[in-house]
């Protein structure tokens, strides 16, 4: 049997450009080399009947409805506001800064009205390169160097196994600093959990009769195989999987983060107040998470469950690591996948595969336009 595409990968980035691509009329093959869907993003049920998250916490949040409407057609969500604290100086202060994280850290009784102004004195009086040439320096110039050290230096040390002025400050846009009261970790429109998880949802998505999966198959061994399978001249492949892999290397190896995973059952209701707890300056792990804040399962059992995460060199891809050194590979990389993308036979859509980090409704979105567009083209 011939496909008209193949797709790379049955994480949500894979899953969407299939389902999309299905429901368009084209048969679809999914090669994927887990046994599993959902790639990162995948959950199961533990034996205390709560749902774990395999990879480390995912809270989905959007404010793009396209997105939130597409996913809806696939799984309902459990709605859910997302709080952080952060263990720092022996407390357990909210994160991101906010006005009572710094009336915490500072002993103050600062308003809403004061946050700014008091952010800029701590500014002022602080060293960093303006504009920011890297990450200490965007984080600095934001919040000041306390708070900087506080909360940032060393999670980013432990998180990326490197110095803050090694790392872009590209990364430091994703940190949110608060002038009010506001202690969700996100502030989208929508935000919530798949209620049944993000296996299943993923797997409703690859639910089309022009979908096929192959599970347990990885397409750079399967080689010319996988190419034989698709319709001669005419096939598209969507690939997510890691971008240098890809290309073999030819312009060096990327570096990507991973992690170590750390699972506990803990014989007691719950073990923290909120569903993460990150752990910036004391022990080798970044943060604590406690599933059932998330899912609301089990509330009453006298067992949780709970990970710590050790950041790792080496072990599956989760973050990308922008340096100056990766970013020229990248540039180099995707001048490559521009080319072949000109030519229509190709998509590379996702974290890895356009090595850029992605939230996972970015993930979702670029996803829906690179195969709209493609579509669009036909």
């Amino acid at each position: 049997m011939k496909f008209d595409c193949l797709v790379v990968g049955a994480g949500i980035s894979g899953a969407t450009c299939a389902r999309l691509l299905a429901e368009a009329g084209k048969k679809v093959l999914v090669i994927e080399k887990q046994k599993n869907s959902a790639g990162n993003c995948h959950d199961y049920l533990s034996k205390e009947g709560i749902t774990i998250h395999t990879h480390g916490p995912h809270i989905f949040h959007t404010n793009n409805k396209q997105v939130w409407n597409f996913l809806n057609r696939f799984t309902e969500f459990r709605f859910f506001q997302h709080r952080v604290l952060s263990f720092a100086d022996g407390l357990l202060i909210p994160f991101p800064i906010n006005v009572d994280t710094i009336n915490m850290v500072y002993n103050t009784s600062i308003t809403t009205e004061e946050v700014l102004p008091f952010l800029e004195k701590e500014v002022k009086k602080s060293s960093f390169t303006n504009p920011p040439q890297n990450f200490r320096d965007a984080v600095v110039s934001q919040v000041g160097e306390r708070l900087y050290n506080l909360f940032f230096k060393n999670y980013t040390i432990k998180q990326w196994g490197r110095q803050p002025e090694e790392l872009s400050a590209e990364i430091a846009k994703r940190i949110p600093v608060r002038t009010n009261r506001d202690g969700r970790y996100f502030s989208d429109q929508y935000q919530g959990i798949p209620l049944a998880g993000y296996t299943k949802m993923a797997d409703n998505m690859l639910a089309h009769e022009n979908i096929s999966i192959m599970f347990g198959a990885d397409y750079f061994k399967l080689g010319d195989l996988a190419s034989s399978l698709l319709d001669e001249g005419k096939g598209l492949t969507v690939y997510t999987g890691e971008l240098d892999k890809f290309f073999d290397y030819k312009y060096g190896e990327l570096e990507y983060r991973s992690l170590h995973i750390e699972f506990k059952t803990i014989e007691q209701q719950l073990y923290q107040s909120v569903a993460v707890v990150n752990y910036p300056n004391d022990y080798d792990f970044t943060r604590i998470t406690e599933f059932k804040h998330m899912t609301g399962e089990c509330p009453t059992s006298e067992k949780t469950v709970i990970c710590m995460e050790y950041p790792k060199e080496k072990g599956i891809p989760y973050y990308v690591v922008i340096t100056e050194s990766n970013t020229k590979k990248r540039e180099q990389y995707m001048a490559d996948v521009k080319a072949l993308e000109k030519k229509g036979k190709h998509i590379f859509t996702g974290r890895l595969a356009e090595y850029k980090y992605y939230n996972m409704d970015q993930a979702v979105l670029a996803a829906i336009e690179k195969t709209e567009n493609y579509l669009k083209g036909l």
